[in-house]
């Protein structure tokens, strides 16, 4: 593994927190050129360390009525390649959002996204659960999500307490 430097680790740092910040910010913000930040961003990106610029949105916000399911799946590695061939199936199903290799009960927690309940449960019995690998599923359908990736989703509550004075 590449041992990055520190520009780069803080860059990784302000890019995580918010994208959308220029080149021209961060360099002020880390104390470098503006071109430096360009050619540590650009190197960050040639590398895959950076793979993927994202907007979070607050699915309660949206007239959206997709179903996500989490998934937990006991497999049975494969001689010599272990989890990872298990793994690349599952993850090029075009339903399938995240695939992360656990410990504990299950082997594999799979997130799935589908238009309805339905739509989850077929891809669930009729895709993974047939594969040879498999040995059970277990599904978890997500109702709310009130946080994800460190954005609280909930607006904050009025506080509506009666003021009492001296």
């Amino acid at each position: 593994m590449k041992q990055l430097s520190e520009l780069k680790l803080k860059l990784l740092d302000l890019l995580k927190e918010d994208a959308r910040r220029d080149a021209n910010l961060l360099a002020t913000l880390v104390g470098v050129t503006t071109e430096e930040v360009a050619e540590a961003i650009k190197e960050l990106e040639e590398d895959h360390i950076i793979v993927k610029y994202a907007t979070v949105m607050n699915p309660s916000k949206l007239d959206d009525d997709k179903v996500t399911a989490l998934i937990e799946v006991q497999i049975t590695p494969e001689r010599g390649r272990g989890f990872e061939a298990i793994a690349e199936r599952i993850y090029l199903f075009p339903q399938v959002k995240s695939v992360y290799l656990m410990s504990g009960a299950y082997d594999l927690l799979v997130e799935v996204e589908g238009q309805n309940l339905k739509e989850v449960a077929s891809f669930v019995s009729d895709k993974l659960s047939t594969l040879e690998s498999v040995l059970s599923t277990k599904t978890h359908f997500i109702l709310k999500k009130y946080k994800q990736d460190g954005i609280i989703f909930e607006d904050p509550e009025e506080d509506r307490r009666l003021l009492i004075s001296p």
